[in-house]
């Protein structure tokens, strides 16, 4: 089996010293930094709803700009050029990233042989990134062509679209794969860029926040279901006591 038959034709020219390579290792690594950065606060700006509607309700005026707004309510516009840009950024990384992506059935045979007979946690760790990523890449611009087109956020609003429109279908499978995929990357960048050699320690920490944010998005998500069952079409946006 000769290496032409194990690796994609990119990786190919990788090996061979392609200067397009390296750029794309970089623009790969800066890419998921930005969008790991970017779920670490997603997920707990999404969890104040455990703290109430109000406090969700704050958090989401404070985010689109209420305190410019005459009327304290937050401009959705905000949203939607955020979304946007998100949806370049997931773009840009998954085309670099796809560049190392097993292509062929013969590929994924010989990764996993090789993943049976050499026992590394970071063969295990890039191969569950692998399976993962796969997943996002017909997950991911869902649920962020939603937030596009309908970018009104609020307790009863974002309750309406996860309960009454089944959207919890759809988080519920892209939460932990998003999680997973996130955080290996994060070790993988923090290793691959010498940022620690404390391997065996970041690994640990992976495991926790991986632990930890599925957590906080699996309470956060049961939250919405509830309040969503307990609203009745049509849905009204909510209104803080006082306003």
């Amino acid at each position: 089996m000769t290496v032409r038959t194990l690796l994609p034709a990119s990786s190919i020219l990788g090996i061979a010293g392609h200067p397009w390579s390296a750029k794309a290792d970089k623009i790969q690594s800066a890419t998921g930094i930005l969008l790991g950065c970017f779920l670490l606060v997603h997920l707990h700006f999404e969890s104040s709803i455990l703290l109430g509607k109000e406090a969700f309700y704050q958090v989401v005026q404070i985010l689109e700009g209420g305190m410019f707004s005459e009327t304290g309510h937050g401009f959705p516009i905000v949203t939607k050029i955020f979304s946007i840009l998100i949806l370049l950024v997931v773009i840009l990384h998954a085309a670099v990233a796809l560049r190392r992506f097993p292509a062929q059935l013969g590929q994924w045979r010989a990764l996993r042989r090789h993943m049976n007979v050499i026992k590394h946690k970071d063969s295990h760790a890039w191969f569950w990134q692998l399976v993962t990523g796969f997943i996002l890449f017909f997950l991911a611009p869902v649920h962020i062509f939603t937030m596009i087109t309908n970018p009104e956020i609020g307790p009863h609003l974002s309750a309406e679209r996860v309960y009454h429109a089944n959207a919890w279908l759809l988080y519920a499978l892209l939460l932990p794969a998003v999680v997973i995929h996130a955080m290996i990357g994060l070790y993988r960048v923090a290793v691959k860029w010498g940022f620690t050699a404390n391997r065996s320690g970041l690994r640990k920490l992976a495991k926790v926040m991986i632990i930890y944010l599925i957590t906080i998005g699996v309470f956060s998500l049961v939250s919405y279901i509830y309040l969503g069952h307990g609203l009745s079409l049509p849905i009204e946006p909510y209104v803080p006591t006082g306003h």
